[in-house]
């Protein structure tokens, strides 16, 4: 089923420092875990656009750009947060893209915000795929407490610039590259249509680390290579994240660590 993605997964195995247990495939698969999996899917979806947008807001783009790239995301956040409207979004919502204007000055700005913009368009697509699934087995939309992952790589975050985007670029390739790899880890154990709908979603994760990657690289670049060091931050990084990963977590989660018994 996945022999044809292997040379677009390899880089993936080779950048995160271990594979997902077979304790957390064997969780995941359980029927009775199939509403909790999706849900926090559809969850991390919209967390994902959420950072994506976070980053253009704060690197990239002028103050008025910022209050309408928070309207584009709304509609979504209301829905999830707040219980508004009935889950469709697909009126007009690319239409802001155009209007949003990176600072000037800086190439940098402009790229980040082609990029993430990109992924945004994306992961807000997926969500929307996810929550058809999740509509169509009249699974309810609850919401879905945060996990230890993302918040423990945060932790990390040095607090002055430009280490600190680094950072955040970097914590954003592994938390994709993660999702890509159990994407393919779960694909073979389910059934046809949401195994299709996983493998599906392998080239734009994939992508996604690798843009993450790319940014984090051009900031050091523009600023002084040598003491912010790209290849050392992600190397510390894939040791916080195997850990999270290989440890007992009390809290199942699609990113979570080894279900306790």
């Amino acid at each position: 089923m996945l022999e044809k993605y292997q040379t677009l997964l390899n880089p993936i195995y080779d950048f995160l420092q271990c594979e997902t247990p077979d304790a957390w495939v064997t969780e995941a698969i359980k029927p009775e875990n199939l509403h909790l999996l999706l849900l926090d899917h559809m969850h991390c979806e919209l967390k994902a656009a959420q950072s994506a947008a976070f980053l253009i807001r704060k690197y990239a783009i002028d103050d008025k750009s910022a209050r309408g790239l928070l309207a584009w995301l709304k509609p979504y956040e209301d829905f999830v947060y707040r219980g508004v409207g009935d889950g469709q979004f697909s009126e007009g919502k690319n239409a802001l893209v155009g209007e949003l204007q990176a600072k000037e000055g800086d190439d940098l700005n402009q790229d980040i915000l082609d990029k993430m913009v990109r992924l945004i368009k994306e992961e807000l697509h997926h969500f929307e795929q996810v929550l058809a699934i999740i509509q169509q087995r009249d699974f309810s939309i609850e919401p879905s407490a945060a996990s230890r992952y993302a918040a423990s790589m945060i932790k990390h975050v040095r607090t002055y610039e430009p280490a600190a985007l680094i950072d955040k670029l970097i914590i954003g390739a592994f938390i994709e590259a993660r999702s890509c790899e159990r994407f393919a880890k779960l694909a073979p154990f389910l059934n046809e249509e949401l195994a299709k709908f996983y493998i599906s979603l392998l080239r734009s994760e994939a992508r996604h680390y690798q843009d993450y990657i790319a940014l984090a690289s051009d900031v050091a670049a523009q600023t002084d290579p040598i003491r912010f060091n790209v290849e050392e931050r992600i190397a510390f990084f894939a040791e916080v994240e195997a850990q999270l990963i290989l440890t007992d977590d009390a809290n199942f989660k699609f990113h979570s660590g080894v279900p306790l018994a």
